[in-house]
């Protein structure tokens, strides 16, 4: 008996504050989807920089002639030198590093001629213009501090080289729009928090005289106050479910139908990924509904 007259009171208040009712489910769907594309957008560069930055090398180019770089005083890297680096890579970097391909000038040469068989804009360069150096795979890429401070400085290298660098601006920029949605989300969220508050002080307000007969009665305050709990519950949840199929068929037909068959060298997120945060946001709508309705409801019908 008192589950259905629960049940009814929730009936009866979604349909008196329908305007308001939608207006939160409408907000709640729009702030927690940029919270979730928040989310996603930092998953994205997690995958991009775990297959990026482990295919990426450290290049420590050797001195070639004319370099004027202190430690090129002496000219081009001689074959002691390069001997002598190779020690210091096996010696001290063997942890560090998980594979050494050494790059003569003359390979160096191959592979300019296979990259620009015209030459680098309408110029043809000769083998003596190529530089030897290092090519590092790092068991780590993370570590690149401490092989470059074990090697820049030596005798025989003029610089050394983390082509993590050439990513960088891109992760910087995915990070800062993953900031901006996060930001959008709070100033959305915080919407949703007035919002329910109003949409739940109305409906209190209105059936005052319901709540008063309730005291009277010897109902208690959970009991009074669930049915306007239930109500902002019921929906934020409608709109975290649809902030979740919103992100499920962008996912679904913008990144995997589209996006991954247009570039297939790049991991994507996938509807799994979505799936993987839609508790998140049913929960932060949940928590966002209870705590916005149980402030105002202390208010309005508390004895």
């Amino acid at each position: 008996m008192r589950v259905q007259f629960v049940l009814t009171e929730v009936l009866h208040g979604l349909r008196r504050n329908l305007s308001m009712v939608v207006s939160v489910v409408l907000v709640t769907f729009v702030s927690l989807a940029f919270v979730g594309a928040a989310a996603l957008i930092q998953k994205q560069v997690n995958k991009l920089q775990d297959d990026w930055y482990n295919l990426v090398e450290v290049s420590v180019f050797l001195c070639p002639d004319g370099s004027t770089a202190p430690t090129c005083a002496a000219g081009e890297a001689s074959q002691a030198q390069i001997d002598s680096l190779r020690r210091v890579i096996d010696d001290e970097l063997g942890s560090e590093v998980a594979k050494v391909y050494f790059e003569s000038k003359a390979d160096a040469f191959a592979a300019f001629q296979k990259r620009y068989p015209d030459g680098y804009q309408g110029t043809q360069l000769t083998e003596d213009d190529m530089q030897a150096s290092f090519r590092l795979k790092l068991a780590d890429p993370s570590h690149y501090e401490v092989v470059a401070d074990v090697l820049q400085g030596r005798d025989g290298v003029e610089v050394v080289e983390d082509q993590r660098a050439v990513f960088q601006p891109l992760f910087l920029a995915l990070n800062r729009l993953s900031m901006l949605a996060a930001g959008l989300a709070v100033v959305m969220l915080m919407t949703a928090v007035l919002l329910i508050t109003t949409t739940i002080r109305l409906s209190a307000v209105s059936r005052r005289r319901e709540t008063g007969i309730m005291r009277l009665v010897g109902a208690s305050n959970l009991f009074v106050q669930l049915p306007f709990l239930l109500e902002g519950a019921i929906a934020a949840v409608v709109g975290s479910l649809l902030a979740v199929g919103g992100l499920w068929l962008g996912v679904r037909y913008l990144v995997t139908d589209w996006l991954e068959k247009s570039v297939n060298w790049v991991a994507y997120v996938s509807t799994g990924d979505v799936l993987a945060v839609a508790p998140l946001l049913v929960g932060i709508a949940v928590a966002l509904a209870v705590v916005s309705s149980v402030v105002t409801l202390n208010r309005y019908t508390r004895v």
